[in-house]
């Protein structure tokens, strides 16, 4: 519950009601808010999010991603093929409110919106996406390896990363 006594419901009906187009499912299991967000209404939901005097989810505690392995024909009502999903961890510190945010991702090339015009923290954490999964983040101006090294080839989260593939050796740059 939030501070006001609000239940994670209220915040998902307020979400349905405002974006009914945008938002695919919601679900509250054990308190814990989810929302699943058609991609093309990620900016504008978390705007919203954040900015609503009643919402104030002020803060991004994280970005991750899930991969399903390939999934023919599957995925969320509307969003099939997708065997991505960005997840999104939001805090409202104001009123001590938590939400997940899901966003399916698909296609040879997964791609999603960049909320760094939003946070500039997302700037890190949709690297570290990218450089483990290899999903893209339109409109990030510095997307780049984080983690791994500039020669790795691949992403080394994604199901279909080959365990055994060898990696170009590097030395020490000077």
């Amino acid at each position: 519950m939030g501070m006001n006594g609000e239940t994670p419901e209220i915040v998902l009906a307020l979400l349905t009601e405002t974006f009914p187009e945008g938002i695919v499912d919601t679900c509250a299991p054990l308190g814990e808010a989810t929302a699943v967000v058609r991609s093309g209404f990620l900016v504008r939901v978390v705007d919203f999010l954040k900015n609503d005097p009643r919402l104030r989810f002020d803060f991004l505690v994280d970005i991750t991603a899930v991969d399903r392995g390939p999934v023919p024909g599957g995925g969320a009502p509307g969003e099939e093929d997708h065997r991505f999903t960005v997840v999104y961890h939001l805090l409202s510190l104001p009123f001590r409110r938590r939400l997940r945010l899901e966003v399916p991702a698909g296609g040879a090339e997964p791609e999603v919106d960049s909320l760094t015009p939003l946070w500039g923290s997302a700037n890190w954490l949709e690297r570290e996406v990218w450089d483990m999964f290899g999903i893209r983040f339109r409109g990030h101006h510095d997307l780049r390896r984080i983690l791994m090294y500039e020669e790795f080839e691949g992403h080394p989260l994604r199901k279909d990363y080959p365990v055994d593939r060898r990696q170009p050796l590097i030395g020490p740059k000077n």
